[in-house]
């Protein structure tokens, strides 16, 4: 997802009762909602929710909100259901309760246009009890915090697993579906992810180890924010492996070993292009360049599924004493800015960057393996390529999305396996 690369990748795909009643929102309406927000009342956003169930979220959400007398009943209300909201779609995808209809259950979609209904109807509700524009805000922060499963990040502990002791604790993150004006059926794999592996446990050489997720915006300013710091940095000391994950090229994954301080400017969720310097905190010792700690070479190496892996070095960069960009397949050389790594410059790129910057930060790098993964591109299937006419799914873009996540699963567990054995950071200190 990160990278310039994806403007070709994405080109390859040939281009993802309602929320509201399908239809042509008034001028109001339109004018307070976001470019995301506005996209809703599409046909394929209304059909993916109708048929799983979805559809009953911000209804039901905006008749709780409408009974809320007080910001502090409001308050509770977006807390409550926002992190209902999440469990409610991981539960979906990892088969407990009913599935709400004949879309499967893999799906990352139902998620993120649930999330802008009730987003939307936080922006233009105007209680009798008054709302100022930083109690919208807030509660606008609380919805993200609470339906992204960023409250949720639970790892083992009590008196069965006294402090985790046992379990190993692995932290994934994917994203919201992205370039939705190109084909607004997209589903992201590494959202999927997320859903598929939240709260899960897998068996590895060393042991069990306990994965817990959350799913971040496509959106330049809630990472100019802070979002990825913030949401990371309490756990970053306290697991043993941490992966960011994106959807990136066609037919492979790639374990990106370099990240770049650079956003190149692709339009986010918003339509809102970035090209500058990625902006962080303390910029006086902003590195250009940072490195991923993940055993890459036993996760290229292991046979994790159908779909290659490769360990992708690649990155842009502009020389020392240049002025013009250059492509260096082996990585940066000493000096030279960034223009791309091996992500590109989009936000999985920035993700990348920021969270091995916290890592380095914190003092980690020697001993916490982290890093990005991009999956393939999920396609749909043959036949089904044209957005204005194609179905929101089929058959092989299902198998796709169930084939990817499964082979994320299976490249975790290589690398907790030889992060356990210590082979992991060692290859790259």
């Amino acid at each position: 997802m990160s990278s310039l690369r994806v403007r070709i990748s994405a080109l390859g795909l040939a281009l993802l009762a309602g929320l509201t009643a399908p239809g042509t929102a008034t001028a109001d309406e339109t004018a307070s909602a976001t470019v995301e927000e506005q996209r809703l009342d599409q046909a394929a956003p209304q059909e993916i929710l109708r048929r799983s169930g979805f559809d009953s979220v911000a209804p039901g959400f905006a008749r709780a909100l409408a009974a809320s007398h007080s910001y502090a009943q409001a308050e509770r209300v977006v807390v409550r259901q926002g992190s209902g909201l999440w469990r409610r779609a991981v539960d979906r995808a990892q088969g407990r309760g009913p599935a709400g209809g004949d879309l499967s259950r893999d799906d990352d979609r139902p998620l993120y246009w649930a999330r802008l209904g009730m987003t939307r109807e936080v922006r233009q509700w105007e209680p009798a009890f008054g709302l100022t524009d930083t109690q919208r805000a807030e509660l606008l922060d609380e919805l993200e915090q609470n339906s992204r499963g960023r409250t949720a990040i639970r790892y083992p502990r009590g008196k069965h697993v006294p402090h985790g002791k046992g379990v190993k604790r692995i932290l994934v993150t994917g994203f919201d579906p992205f370039t939705l004006d190109r084909d607004i059926r997209i589903s992201n794999p590494s959202g999927a992810t997320a859903l598929a592996l939240d709260g899960t446990t897998i068996e590895t050489a060393n042991g069990p180890a306990r994965i817990e997720t959350t799913v971040f915006p496509v959106r330049w300013q809630d990472f100019a924010d802070g979002t990825v710091e913030r949401t990371l940095r309490h756990h970053l000391p306290r697991v043993d492996l941490f992966t960011t994950v994106s959807q990136g090229r066609i037919g492979h994954f790639d374990v990106e070993r370099t990240n770049g301080a650079w956003r190149g400017g692709f339009p986010d969720n918003e339509n809102i292009s970035r090209t500058e310097t990625v902006p962080v905190t303390d910029p006086a010792s902003q590195p250009q360049w940072t490195t991923t700690t993940l055993p890459y070479k036993e996760i290229v190496a292991a046979s994790t599924g159908r779909f290659p892996v490769y360990d992708n070095t690649s990155v842009t960069e502009i020389p020392a004493g240049g002025t013009d960009p250059v492509v260096r397949p082996d990585g940066p050389t000493a000096g030279s800015t960034a223009r791309a790594g091996g992500g590109g410059n989009y936000l999985s790129n920035e993700i990348a960057y920021r969270a091995t910057l916290l890592r380095d930060r914190l003092g980690l790098h020697g001993s916490l393996p982290g890093g990005h993964v991009h999956t393939p591109v999920l396609q749909f299937g043959t036949g089904n390529t044209d957005p204005a006419t194609g179905a929101v799914t089929d058959p092989e873009f299902v198998q796709n999305r169930l084939d990817i996540i499964a082979q994320m699963r299976a490249i975790l567990t290589v690398a907790a396996d030889a992060a356990g054995s210590g082979q992991g950071v060692a290859a790259v200190s």
